[in-house]
C-alpha cells in the first residue's frame, strides 16, 4: 500500500498542534508559578494582616502608655512634694523630740539633785529636833531649880516655862517638817525613777529619730531618682509613640499595595487559566482536523482503554453484579482517620475487581505513562494503580504522593476530566507530589459512557 503523500497544509497542522502542546506546556507551568506566588501572596496578606492588627494594637496600648507615663510623671512629682513637706516635718518634729528628750534627761539629772538636798535638809531638821528635846529638857530642870529657889526663882521659872513652850513648838515644828520632807523625798524619788525611765526611752527616740531622718533621707533621694526616671520613660514613651504612628501609615500603605498585587495575581491566574482552556482547544481542534502530535498514540489508547471500561460497566449491570444506581451512586463517606481525606461509596468493593485488568496494563503501554484510572464526573477516583493504592501512615506528605485511591481530585484538570463528553481531552498539569513538590504532566481522558449516560472518563498521565 502506498503511503499517503504528506502535503503542506497537513505539515502545517502538524506544526500547528505541536506548538499548541507546546504553548500548553509553558502557560500551564506559569500557571503553576502563578499558583506559588498566588499562595505566597495570600500568606503575605494573612501575615500582613496579623502584623497590621499588632500595629494598631501597638499603637492603641502606646497611647495608654504615653498618657500613663505622664500620669506617673505627675504623680511622682505630687510624691515628691508630699515627700519632702513630710521629712521636712519630720525632720523638725525629731528636733523637737531631741529637745524634749535632752530636758527629760536634765529633769532626771536635777531630780537627783533635789533629791540630794532633801535628803541634806532632812538631815538638818533632824538635828534641829535633837536640839529642841535637849532645850526641853534643860527647861524642865530649869523650872525644878526655880522651884527650889522658891521667890528668887520665880522670874527664871517663867523664861523656863517660856523656852519649854518654844521647844516643844519647835519639835513639833521639826516633826511636820520631817513629815513633809519624807513625802517629798518619796515624790521626788518617785519623779527620779520615771524620769530615768523616760530618759532611756529618750535616749531610744534620739537614737531612732537619727536613723529615721537617714531612712527619710534615704526615702528623699529614691523618690527624686523616681522622678528622673519616670521622666525619662516619658520621653522614651514619646519617642516610641511617634515611631508607632509613622509605622502603621507605612504598613496599612504595604498592606494596600501586598494587596492590590494579590489581586492583580488572581487576575492575571484567570486569564493564564483562560489561556489554558484556549490551548487545549487548539490541540483538540488540531487533532480532530487530523493534526498529528506525540500525543496521538495515547489519544488512540485512551478512548480504547474507556470503551472498555463502559463495556464492563455494562456486563456488570446487565448481570446484576451491579445496579445502576449502585454504579451512579454520588454519595461520598468520609473514611476516618485518613490524611489525606479519602472516602467511599456503594460500590468500591466492585470495582476493585472490575478496573485493575484495564487500567494496569496501561502502566506497560509507555515508559512515559505515571498512572491511569477511571473517575467519575465528579473526579472521584474510587480505584487506582496498586502502587498508588497503599495503606496510610502516619506520615501525610507521604500518603499524598502514594495512598490516591478513594480520593476526590476537584481540581481543574480532574474535573474537566470526568465531565468531558467530547472524544478525548488532553491537559497539561502541575501534578501534586506531596510535601509541596510538583511534576509537569500530560492528562489525556476519554469519556465513560454507560447505558448513554455520562459516569465520568478514564485518565491517562504521562510525562513529556
Amino acid at each position: 500500500m502506498t503511503a499517503q503523500p504528506d502535503f503542506p497544509e497537513m505539515s502545517q497542522l502538524h506544526a500547528l498542534a505541536r506548538a499548541a502542546s507546546t504553548l500548553g506546556y509553558e502557560i500551564v507551568d506559569l500557571a503553576g508559578f502563578l499558583d506559588l506566588v498566588e499562595t505566597q501572596a495570600r500568606d503575605q496578606r494573612k501575615a500582613l494582616r496579623v502584623v497590621s492588627d499588632g500595629a494598631t494594637e501597638i499603637e492603641t496600648a502606646n497611647t495608654a502608655v504615653d498618657a500613663a507615663s505622664k500620669d506617673l510623671v505627675d504623680s511622682v512629682d505630687r510624691t515628691f512634694a508630699d515627700v519632702g513637706q513630710s521629712v521636712d516635718l519630720v525632720r523638725d518634729l525629731g528636733a523637737r523630740s531631741r529637745d524634749v528628750a535632752a530636758w527629760v534627761q536634765d529633769l532626771s539629772e536635777r531630780s537627783g539633785d533635789v533629791g540630794q538636798t532633801l535628803a541634806a535638809v532632812k538631815a538638818n531638821n533632824s538635828q534641829i529636833a535633837a536640839i529642841s528635846m535637849q532645850v526641853n529638857t534643860l527647861a524642865i530642870n530649869a523650872k525644878i531649880e526655880a522651884a527650889r529657889a522658891g521667890d528668887a526663882g520665880r522670874g527664871f521659872a517663867v523664861v523656863a516655862e517660856a523656852i519649854n513652850e518654844l521647844s516643844q513648838k519647835t519639835k513639833a515644828a521639826a516633826a511636820e517638817i520631817s513629815a513633809n520632807i519624807e513625802t517629798l523625798t518619796q515624790w521626788i524619788a518617785t519623779l527620779g525613777a520615771e524620769s530615768s525611765t523616760v530618759a532611756d526611752k529618750a535616749m531610744g527616740v534620739i537614737e531612732q529619730s537619727a536613723e529615721t531622718d537617714r531612712a527619710l533621707g534615704r526615702m528623699e533621694q529614691s523618690v527624686e531618682s523616681t522622678k528622673s526616671e519616670a521622666s525619662r520613660i516619658a520621653g522614651h514613651t514619646a519617642r516610641v509613640y511617634k515611631a508607632v504612628a509613622a509605622f502603621g501609615p507605612s504598613m496599612h500603605g504595604i498592606g494596600r499595595s501586598i494587596a492590590e498585587t494579590s489581586d492583580g495575581i488572581v487576575e492575571a491566574h484567570a486569564r493564564i487559566e483562560r489561556m489554558v482552556d484556549t490551548s487545549e482547544e487548539i490541540v483538540q481542534a488540531s487533532a480532530g482536523l487530523g493534526g498529528m502530535t506525540d500525543d496521538a498514540p495515547f489519544i488512540e489508547y485512551v478512548r480504547a482503554q474507556a470503551a472498555k471500561v463502559s463495556a464492563v460497566f455494562e456486563d456488570a449491570l446487565n448481570s446484576g453484579l451491579l445496579s445502576q444506581a449502585t454504579l451512579f451512586d454520588r454519595s461520598y463517606v468520609a473514611i476516618p482517620d485518613t490524611r489525606p481525606q479519602q472516602v467511599a461509596t456503594s460500590y468500591n468493593d466492585i470495582l476493585d475487581q472490575l478496573l485493575p485488568p484495564i487500567q494496569e496494563p496501561a502502566l506497560a503501554f509507555d515508559d512515559r505513562v505515571v498512572f491511569c484510572a477511571a473517575v467519575d464526573i465528579n473526579g472521584y477516583l474510587p480505584t487506582h494503580n496498586t502502587k498508588f493504592s497503599r495503606p496510610q501512615t502516619d506520615d501525610e506528605i507521604w500518603n499524598t504522593a502514594n495512598c490516591r485511591n478513594r480520593r476526590i481530585f476537584d481540581d481543574r484538570v480532574g474535573l474537566k476530566a470526568g465531565r468531558n463528553k467530547a472524544p478525548f481531552l488532553l491537559q497539561v498539569y502541575r501534578r501534586d507530589m506531596g510535601g509541596g513538590s510538583f511534576k509537569m504532566m500530560k492528562d489525556l481522558s476519554a469519556p465513560i459512557i454507560v447505558r448513554a449516560q455520562h459516569w465520568g472518563a478514564l485518565r491517562l498521565a504521562y510525562t513529556f
